[in-house]
């Protein structure tokens, strides 16, 4: 079995980052800067993806502009390393206890996903691990699949774990289980829209899933 986790929202408390850095960059631009909520809704997604529906206006090379001014902002000094959500590395540990090799697939980009798995000193913790900027964005299952692939699964040997609408359908698309967590970015409501096998208020509440037990 293969338990494949979003990042941003799921495994890391990184949300008010992501929209401190986003309002920033909305500030520095000079642009309508978005509301907290807006911000929230895109996490997920790919960069060049989150960016088009925040700033729909915006022509591509504008949107370049932005992306770059983001991916400085978030990355500023001031704001510190992000952290991984209260209990996550228990559960991590205890999921490998029992088997279960693990994956992230993220709407992160690469650059950004090994500066935060280096701060964390987790770079090489996860058996493997896909970026948005490495593949397509979610919903689109071909992240998962290329994970699969790497490891030589079938669907009936992966649950993905996420915290945003993107993830589960994602999963869907894929033709594998999944599992929301309502700590991220979208309400219980909107997760079980897409049937999960169940949805957790925190990482732990997973030890105590059938499916991955």
């Amino acid at each position: 079995m293969i338990v494949k986790f979003d990042w941003d929202g799921t495994l890391c408390d990184s949300i008010d980052h992501i929209v401190e850095a986003m309002q920033d960059t909305a500030d520095e631009l000079s642009l309508q800067s978005p509301t907290v909520d807006a911000v929230r809704d895109i996490v997920g997604l790919g960069l060049p993806e989150a960016l088009a529906r925040l700033f729909p206006a915006l022509d591509h090379d504008e949107l370049a502009a932005v992306a770059a001014a983001y991916s400085r902002h978030f990355a500023a000094p001031h704001r510190g390393p992000s952290q991984l959500y209260s209990g996550a590395m228990d559960t991590l540990l205890a999921l490998r206890e029992r088997g279960m090799e693990l994956a992230v697939a993220t709407g992160k980009s690469r650059r950004g996903l090994d500066r935060v798995l280096a701060s964390l000193e987790l770079t090489d913790f996860f058996e493997v691990t896909r970026c948005a900027d490495e593949t397509h964005s979610k919903p689109h299952p071909r992240m998962l699949h290329e994970i699969m692939s790497a490891r030589y699964k079938s669907t009936e040997e992966v649950v993905m774990i996420g915290d945003s609408e993107y993830d589960l359908e994602m999963a869907t698309n894929a033709g594998v289980r999944s599992v929301g967590v309502s700590h991220g970015v979208h309400d219980s409501g909107r997760l079980a829209a897409h049937q999960p096998l169940a949805i957790v208020d925190s990482l732990p509440q997973l030890l105590d899933l059938a499916v991955l037990s």
